[in-house]
């Protein structure tokens, strides 16, 4: 739900005959006397959304968490134009539990490891362990194979901002550090590994193509390409391979590792 915006007259009174504006103590009517300073809100129409072909596939399950394998294409969460084709809504439909929530996020065209916290008095504890830096994260790319040195260590400053769909970097202090090697090449294209040391918005992308190797599919850096949202070809070959973390609840170590494969490497002649 959101605060409801300016609406035509007509459809705020549709709306109150059908329930769908409610206050504090329930479905507002549409004789209710107006109250100064009162909070209201509504449920939105969904927007038509097109299908994402794939599946997410979980790769462990407990009472407090739920990993899975997101698909490329397929939101994290509810946002703009993707609501219902988003991996939280799936899973709680899925999965039969409406607490689920998720403790980070991944861009929507980045496929892998996810992980979601089942119950809301845990959902604090290991969302602070990504805030906290706590979380060893480790991605996979498939990119050009550049004239650079690596291993190498990426720092810079990057700003988004809202409402602007890329990411920058600028002069000034860094905040965003990505430890980059090349594990393996075949001929001009190479397949990194990639570990961030923080979390900012398209960090791993703007690095990559920064040291002049931006990652196959990667429709934003270094040059931004239209592309229709029902266009599911050449996936951005980003890959969240491993998650490993100090369970806050069950005080063990976890090892969570991606199923997924980067096609542009398993499959080089489709690329």
């Amino acid at each position: 739900m959101e605060r409801l915006p300016r609406v035509e007259p007509g459809r705020i009174e549709a709306m109150l005959r059908e329930g769908r504006i409610v206050g504090v103590e329930g479905p507002v009517g549409v004789d209710a006397p107006f109250v100064p300073g009162a909070v209201v809100w509504f449920h939105r129409d969904l927007p038509v959304e097109v299908p994402v072909p794939f599946e997410l596939s979980v790769v462990y399950r407990d009472e407090d968490i739920v990993v899975v394998d997101k698909p490329h294409f397929l939101a994290s969460i509810p946002r703009g134009r993707h609501v219902v084709e988003t991996a939280l809504v799936r899973l709680r439909r899925e999965l039969g539990i409406p607490t689920l929530a998720p403790a980070h996020r991944l861009d929507r065209v980045t496929a892998g490891l996810l992980l979601f916290v089942v119950r809301p008095e845990a959902r604090g504890r290991y969302q602070t362990l990504f805030r906290d830096r706590l979380v060893v994260k480790e991605y996979e790319a498939v990119a050009p194979v550049g004239a650079g040195v690596f291993p190498a260590e990426v720092r810079s400053r990057i700003v988004k901002e809202r409402g602007v769909i890329r990411a920058f970097e600028v002069a000034g202090e860094p905040n965003a550090v990505t430890r980059v090697e090349l594990v393996e090449s075949r001929g001009a294209v190479g397949r990194y590994r990639l570990v961030p040391l923080t979390g900012r918005t398209h960090q791993l992308r703007l690095h990559m193509a920064g040291l002049g190797v931006p990652i196959l599919g990667d429709d934003f850096y270094p040059e931004l390409r239209e592309k229709a949202l029902d266009d599911f070809t050449r996936p951005l070959q980003l890959l969240a391979r491993v998650l490993e973390f100090p369970d806050p609840v069950a005080g063990v170590r976890r090892r969570f590792e991606s199923g997924l494969r980067l096609a542009a490497w398993e499959s080089p002649d489709s690329w």
